[in-house]
C-alpha cells in the first residue's frame, strides 16, 4: 500500500485532499487544499500542509491504533478508518500530542 486516502472533497469552489504514507520507516499525513475558496481566505489559490512523524515516535501509533507493530499498511488503514473527515488532520495532530507522540509540521499557502 502506497498511500491512503483520509479526506477527499470537491466543489466549484474547492477542491481538498489529504493523504497518509510512508517516507521510509517516517509516517506522512499531508494534504492540499486548492480553489476559489482558499485565495478567499489565505491570497492564494493553494494551501499546502505536512506533519511528518520521525520512525521512533511511529513505533508508539502501533498500540494506540491497535496494530501489530511494524505492519505499515495495517497502521494506514487504521489511521484512514479513524481519521477520515474535513477535519482529519487536525485531529490526527491533536491525537498525536495527547499521546506524546513528537511529529513535525509545517504549510504554506
Amino acid at each position: 500500500m502506497s498511500k491512503v486516502t483520509l479526506f477527499q472533497f470537491k466543489s466549484p469552489e474547492i477542491k481538498v485532499i489529504i493523504e497518509a504514507y510512508f517516507d521510509g520507516e517516517k509516517l506522512v499525513i499531508e494534504g492540499y487544499d486548492i480553489g476559489k475558496s482558499v485565495e478567499e481566505f489565505w491570497g492564494d489559490s493553494d494551501y499546502e500542509y505536512v506533519t511528518t512523524v520521525p520512525e521512533d515516535e511511529v513505533k508508539k501509533l502501533y498500540p494506540l491504533m491497535n496494530v501489530s507493530e511494524g505492519n505499515k499498511d495495517d497502521l494506514l488503514r487504521a489511521i484512514a478508518g479513524r481519521f477520515n473527515t474535513n477535519t482529519c488532520y487536525s485531529e490526527f495532530n491533536d491525537f498525536l500530542s495527547m499521546n506524546n507522540v513528537k511529529s513535525e509540521g509545517f504549510s504554506w499557502t
